[in-house]
């Protein structure tokens, strides 16, 4: 066999060797990729679960735990316990009023 034939079949031989591990929609690169990504999309899962987890914790605080739920009724909505505790409220100035004298 000549050498200039076996180096085309050689040729031929290597192009569809890399296009078997290249080529096609899944080939290696894509694999990779798609392994990759899986692996993030998994820790971002773990990630909103363990969210999820803290969130039903403190829902489970917030109705079980009246040291919470009495922060949070004073923090959000100013209350004030029985009659032994005053509430001041310090509102900004509203702008000045023209004097309805002036005729």
């Amino acid at each position: 066999m000549p050498l200039g034939k076996r180096l085309l079949l050689l040729a031929g031989a290597v192009v569809v060797g890399i296009f078997a591990v290249q080529g096609g929609e899944w080939g290696t690169v894509d694999l990779m990729t798609q392994t990759k990504r899986i692996a993030r999309l998994a820790q971002n899962v773990d990630s909103l679960e363990r969210t999820v987890d803290s969130l039903k914790r403190y829902r489970k605080r917030l109705d079980t735990d009246p040291v919470l739920q009495e922060k949070i009724v004073r923090e959000e909505f100013g209350m004030v316990r029985g009659n032994k505790e005053l509430l001041y409220r310090f509102a900004d100035p509203g702008p000045a009023k023209a004097s309805s004298k002036s005729r």
